[in-house]
């Protein structure tokens, strides 16, 4: 290797060395020995010159690539719980639709699936997700019951959020996968491009990985017809790729979370660590310049008492 190991020192003396600037260096050392010198390096970009990724710009602060990082990891954590809650919903619409419409062991029927090899490969990965669960409930239906299969309403317990993205998506009948979409009020085509959207939206957050500006390799489908309501939030500029970005993304988690849980204080909280970051560092997440007043945020704004932003 060209480069060696560099002590905590080292790192922030390299910094240092580039034009930033450490108001406290014993805490800034003290991050570096928690946090990977690595992964605090992606958080710079913001604060160098363009086009020079290792000069920082005139009166550029660790305490500001600090507030960055703890913001992407607060939003990340946000995000993480929002997306376990529309896998449990999703889980649950999907076991219910199917084995009502399709039997308790609809699901492992290929024909009610419109690519074999995918779903054989589906079933792949959740006979592995019940061979690793330690729940009782699985036990119980193989052991007890000798059923190598339990019935969906089981099963959607121990599917991944891939796995259930999968079992929907892949579904045959348009009027199945509807039916599921039905309980948010989307369109199935959109409903089924957001669950393959928030998987790896989970994926991301829950492998602690930078969020907040990432341009998300599977983009989302906007809704074109319903909700109407909707429309008027989200921000599709010509030129660009606002499906990958995480704004509309945040719009139809809000609308996610609302049709599941209505009262969830979560939209408020979103609201708060929207209000904890610069408001320039909210562009490249995708946001317009006008998105406080955009009925979805104006509303949770209204509601939510005001808070400064860190610098």
């Amino acid at each position: 290797m060209s480069k060696p190991a560099k002590t905590h020192q080292e790192q922030l003396d390299l910094w240092k060395s580039r034009g930033l600037v450490v108001p406290d260096e014993p805490l800034a050392l003290h991050i570096l020995a928690h946090h990977n010198y690595y992964r605090l390096s992606a958080y710079r970009f913001p604060y160098t010159l363009p086009g020079q990724p290792d000069v920082f710009r005139p009166g550029a602060t660790f305490d500001q690539l600090w507030n960055l990082y703890h913001f992407d990891r607060s939003l990340r954590q946000l995000l993480l719980e929002a997306c376990k809650r529309v896998e449990i919903s999703a889980r649950t619409q999907w076991a219910y639709v199917t084995s009502h419409r399709l039997g308790p062991l609809g699901y492992l029927e290929n024909a009610h699936f419109s690519d074999p090899l995918t779903h054989a490969r589906t079933l792949v990965k959740l006979d592995s997700e019940m061979n690793r669960s330690n729940e009782e409930f699985v036990k119980h239906h193989k052991q007890k019951l000798g059923m190598p299969w339990p019935p969906a309403w089981v099963i959607a317990e121990v599917a991944s959020f891939g796995n259930v993205s999968h079992l929907i998506g892949q579904l045959r009948e348009p009027s199945l996968r509807q039916a599921i979409a039905d309980a948010y009020q989307l369109d199935e085509k959109t409903f089924c491009s957001l669950l393959h959207h928030l998987s790896v939206v989970r994926n991301t957050a829950a492998h602690h990985s930078r969020i907040w500006n990432r341009k998300f390799t599977i983009a989302l489908q906007l809704p074109r017809k319903k909700p109407p309501h909707l429309h008027a939030n989200f921000h599709q500029p010509p030129g660009t790729e606002p499906a990958r970005c995480l704004y509309n993304t945040l719009v139809l988690i809000l609308h996610l979370v609302h049709c599941i849980e209505p009262a969830s204080h979560l939209p408020i909280r979103l609201i708060r660590i929207l209000r904890d970051v610069n408001a320039a560092r909210l562009p490249d997440m995708g946001f317009p310049p006008d998105w406080e007043t955009r009925p979805i945020w104006d509303a949770l704004l209204t509601a939510t008492p005001g808070k400064d932003a860190h610098p």
